[in-house]
């Protein structure tokens, strides 16, 4: 698994053992990262300077590739404390640490937040259906500034409702997930 942009483009990135976490493929980042880029959500740059969380983090690949592709800081969040040694370890391997904190919490339970985020990622298991309860938990404590944008990677075919106070920008099938790209409107 590598950064398939910006300026770590290439740089390999390890990846939790076993079956409990399913990494992002390149290809599929690759396609996710140039919808937000291109998507026209924002008057600018998605990336420059935003407050990332990455919630279900597993490697971190997400919140890192934001990280590389101009992002100012990122939170990486996993309940899955193999995951979370894998995705620090990733962000040493990035000599990122400054900009990166790593976190072992449950993303819907999370702790208050610091800062607001202006770009979220949420890729829970396939058909756990957390989705949903995690955008409300975050919500909840304070992790989603106003007009955030959330991406949700579900299974192709898995139902995905956002909750409340949420709106789909765009939806997109790639391989075996389909991408949401939401905006946080505020809460109903």
């Amino acid at each position: 698994m590598r950064i398939v942009g910006g300026r770590h483009r290439g740089r390999r990135l390890a990846a939790p053992q076993g079956q409990t976490t399913r990494p992002t493929s390149g290809r599929a980042r690759e396609s996710l990262f140039s919808m937000l880029a291109h998507g026209n959500f924002y008057d600018g740059d998605v990336f420059k300077g935003a407050r990332v969380l990455d919630a279900f983090c597993g490697s971190g690949a997400l919140g890192l590739e934001a990280r590389s592709r101009g992002a100012g800081y990122v939170t990486l969040m996993d309940n899955d404390s193999a995951a979370i040694a894998v995705a620090q370890e990733n962000a040493t391997l990035l000599n990122e640490t400054a900009h990166v904190t790593c976190f072992s919490r449950d993303a819907t339970n999370p702790p208050r937040a610091e800062e607001p985020c202006s770009l979220v990622f949420l890729d829970p298991s396939y058909g756990s259906g957390l989705a949903g309860a995690a955008l409300t938990a975050l919500e909840g404590q304070g992790w989603l500034a106003q007009e955030a944008l959330c991406m949700v990677e579900t299974a192709k075919d898995e139902a995905f409702t956002p909750p409340p106070g949420f709106t789909i920008l765009k939806e997109r099938k790639v391989g075996a997930g389909r991408f949401h790209i939401l905006r946080y409107l505020g809460g109903a």
